[in-house]
């Protein structure tokens, strides 16, 4: 199957051009074809990125996509269990055309369905999507008005998948029919808006989400104005949407999958010290944001991932790896301004306008490693181990594992998210920064509430510290308020910005004024902060293909994206100098996509380390699931699926060395 895809993808966006060039050689030296699966695996996430930014409803699609390929090609295999459609295809004179026919027409259709004609089929890329799926039938050589469900041709069969795929989607709680809108009367902030071009906040309860109020001053992720609009809360009762691989025994007596308990908070919340040493240090990242500060780091894996206790701790120390084990060399340095590294690292990750969202990365994280495999020879087996498998089969497989366990991360975090309402740093940084300081009782602004001072960071503005050539000088009038050394804000202006001049820059601010690092028409997605939605998918994502490909190492121990100076950024210039990100494994991957939400402004490191808690027990469940699908055992019922354990799968499977860790599995 030729390599269309290029042709029909009509690709515009930055994000979409720096990660489709990384490995445009590699690819194409490896191969000049893609599988069925890939090509409309591409075709998703483009579609995903001209979207609405929705990232539980983009990881429900992907796995939609994923579970309609796997049962296309299972029906023309003799061992494999389908999971949704269970249907046995009759024998095929060309078996490789027929399922590359079924896969597309089933494929073609659940995109279709999701981001076209069905009920949810009313997003700004609608009209392009259309042109893109139709183009590439017609290019593949299908029919895509071939709708018949009758019959034994691979096309009738390959709808017959989408209908039972699309069918199982209107009545697995996501209410697709509607939207996917909150369920009337309920869900409902218990704190007023807040107007972000306003300083300070007013919150009924700190520690509870607030919706953000814009005046008007703002655009979509196309660049068209929006209008004044105050945020809704996305999804909170995604808890309820059915799973991939979880089970009722995951769910807490308060009904939320592997439930994570109430997150730090003020007043009369659990562990209020940690609370506020979490909003210092997103103070004390934002104040990295700076490339013209001097400071120069090494990003190579030589300094950065393997973290203590690795794969799994809840800590930000890294201390490198001595060897590229693939190589048996020392890994090369990768000296880059620390403004620049956290800056890309913030956006690279982000899940905003313009974006795959998180599900999506992963996938294209999954695609790159794949070709990379190609480039460097590494057969495609299945856990790393067994016999090798064809292209078709190791895509098929791999999404199907991989948007499994991403669709289960969507539901577990958000599930959270709903039961929770936990607060954004937008709104809990503000608050606690009018109130005042509580590092000094006897000080002046004490509150209990307020901020913890820290010398050169967090600083109490007074008559002397707003004397002409002061570090508060530009703060008089503010005496008795609390001022923050942070990103300045967003660079007035439309993207790119190609002057190196067009850079905030880190200063002293009035902390009831911080603002994370991020678009000014964005600032934090609209919903509740706890669990960190990147750190879930991620952790799950990171597990999977660790499990996937046998060992937690990237394809030649390294992997990397190229970021070019002055087009990695939308916020402002950068970077000032070119930046390549490298990652080891896996893990450090997942742990930096973690990590960027703090740069950014995004989520405190309670809303993180839970997400990756989370990801590390979601990610093997649904990889058991998928090997329960390839190995021919049948999907229970949901009445009993909470009766499976990973550890009994695994074991029934004979697969119980992927769960060792420290060994080459993991």
């Amino acid at each position: 199957m030729k390599a269309t895809l290029a042709r029909t993808l009509m690709c515009s966006h930055l994000r979409w051009l720096l990660l489709a060039a990384a490995w445009m050689a590699v690819a194409s030296a490896a191969r000049a074809e893609l599988t069925a699966a890939r090509i409309w695996n591409e075709h998703l996430l483009h579609a995903i990125s001209i979207d609405t930014a929705r990232p539980t409803v983009h990881a429900r699609n992907l796995f939609a996509l994923s579970e309609a390929m796997y049962d296309s090609w299972a029906a023309f295999d003799s061992t494999a269990a389908q999971y949704a459609h269970h249907e046995r295809a009759s024998n095929a004179a060309n078996l490789a055309a027929a399922r590359d026919e079924a896969i597309s027409y089933a494929a073609y259709n659940v995109i279709l369905h999701r981001f076209v004609t069905g009920p949810a089929g009313v997003g700004p890329g609608k009209a392009e999507t259309l042109l893109n799926l139709r183009t590439q039938m017609l290019d593949l050589g299908y029919d895509p008005d071939f709708k018949s469900t009758l019959g034994d041709s691979p096309a009738a069969l390959g709808n017959r998948v989408a209908q039972t795929v699309i069918a199982r989607g209107m009545s697995d709680g996501a209410n697709e029919a509607g939207n996917y809108a909150n369920p009337p009367g309920i869900f409902q902030p218990v704190n007023p808006p807040l107007t972000f071009e306003d300083p300070g906040t007013s919150l009924s309860d700190p520690n509870r989400w607030q919706p953000l109020h814009f005046l008007g001053n703002r655009i979509d992720q196309f660049g068209r104005p929006i209008n004044e609009s105050t945020q809704k809360n996305l999804t909170p009762f995604w808890g309820d949407v059915a799973p991939f691989a979880m089970t009722l025994a995951d769910r807490s007596v308060n009904g939320v999958y592997h439930d994570q308990g109430t997150p730090p908070g003020l007043n009369d919340r659990p562990n209020g010290a940690l609370f506020k040493a979490d909003a210092i240090e997103v103070i004390r990242l934002s104040a990295q944001l700076d490339p013209n500060d001097g400071v120069m780091i090494d990003i190579s894996p030589a300094t950065r991932g393997n973290t203590p206790n690795s794969p799994f701790t809840e800590s930000y120390e890294q201390v490198g790896y001595a060897l590229n084990p693939f190589t048996g060399l020392p890994y090369e340095p990768e000296i880059v301004k620390q403004g620049d590294f956290g800056r890309i690292m913030a956006e690279f990750w982000a899940d905003g306008p313009r974006s795959t969202a998180p599900p999506g990365h992963w996938n294209e994280i999954r695609n790159d490693v794949t070709d990379k495999m190609e480039a460097l020879g590494i057969p495609k087996r299945i856990g790393g181990a067994g016999p090798v498998v064809s292209d078709l089969e190791w895509d098929v497989k791999s999404m199907f594992a991989l948007n499994g366990g991403l669709h289960d991360a969507a539901i577990a975090a958000w599930n959270h998210k709903g039961a929770y309402d936990s607060s954004r740093p937008i709104s809990f940084i503000r608050y606690m920064g009018q109130l005042g300081q509580s590092s000094d009782p006897t000080g002046p602004s004490y509150n209990p509430d307020g901020l913890p001072l820290e010398d050169g960071l967090v600083e109490l503005v007074t008559a002397a510290t707003t004397a002409p050539g002061q570090r508060h000088a530009h703060l008089a009038g503010s005496e008795g308020k609390i001022a923050v050394r942070s990103w300045k804000g967003a660079v007035p202006g439309v993207a790119p910005f190609d002057d190196p001049a067009e850079v905030s820059g880190v200063g002293w601010i009035l902390a009831e004024e911080w603002m994370p690092y991020q678009l000014n028409g964005f600032v934090t997605p609209p919903f509740p902060g706890f669990v960190s939605g990147h750190s879930t998918y991620s952790r799950t994502g990171a597990e999977i293909l660790t499990l996937l490909t046998g060992t937690p190492y990237f394809p030649g121990g390294i992997f990397e994206y190229d970021i070019p100076m002055g087009s990695g950024l939308d916020f402002e210039y950068g970077p000032t100098t070119p930046v390549t990100l490298q990652f080891a494994t896996y893990f450090d991957a997942s742990d930096q996509a973690s990590l960027s939400r703090l740069y950014g402004g995004i989520h405190p490191a309670a809303d993180d380390f839970a997400g990756r808690r989370i990801g590390h027990l979601v990610g093997p469940e649904a990889w058991a699931m998928a090997i329960r699908c390839f190995s021919g055992v049948a999907v229970p019922e949901p009445s009993t699926m909470g009766m499976l354990t990973l550890a009994g799968v695994l074991a029934c499977l004979g697969r119980r060395s992927l769960l060792t860790r420290g060994s080459e599995q993991v």
